[in-house]
């Protein structure tokens, strides 16, 4: 009988592990294939009409905001503050008609500082023409942009995982 005992129990032991093995299977296939339940994969769109406003008023250069924001593109992200070195820092941030990333970054700090900042490895990559006036392009380790430097009146970059179409597409709703 005390074989009987204990082959019992190592069968219960190994059925408990069978078993958890099992439901983590279920619970890592349903954790990446349902969509989350707000139906937009994660995007929270946030309201920056109101702190674009204020940021205008406080800026000490002329900040920059869509006036309407691109077909299909959320606002998802909204600061204005400042920098670690006290420069007045404005972004906000999108996700693009085509599920893409991309953002308004403006600073008074020094032009070549606000790009590497806001575009690690960036090279020069060219320039685009939007509404007349030239963006310089700059193609980074993981985002591109489009620049604009003005000297002391702050630097506009427009970064992120869009491509330079979608940055323009940006670039010409900007007011």
């Amino acid at each position: 009988m005390a074989g009987n005992s204990s082959k019992k129990g190592r069968q219960t032991v190994r059925d408990m592990v069978l078993s958890m093995a099992a439901v983590g299977i279920v619970v890592t296939v349903a954790y990446f294939s349902i969509p989350s339940a707000d139906g937009k994969n994660g995007v929270h769109p946030v309201q920056y009409q109101v702190e674009l406003a204020s940021a205008k008023r406080a800026a000490p250069y002329p900040l920059v905001g869509p006036q309407p924001l691109p077909e299909g593109w959320q606002a998802t992200s909204v600061s204005y503050g400042a920098s670690d070195k006290g420069h007045a820092v404005w972004h906000l941030g999108f996700s693009t008609a085509s599920g893409q990333y991309a953002a308004i970054e403006q600073s008074d700090g020094k032009p070549d500082d606000v790009v590497a900042k806001n575009v690690p490895g960036g090279k020069p990559d060219g320039t685009s023409t939007v509404d007349g006036q030239e963006w310089q392009r700059v193609q980074g380790d993981r985002y591109r942009a489009l620049t604009r430097p003005a000297g002391s009146t702050g630097t506009t970059v427009l970064t992120g995982t869009a491509s330079y179409e979608e940055l323009a597409q940006l670039a010409q709703s900007l007011k």
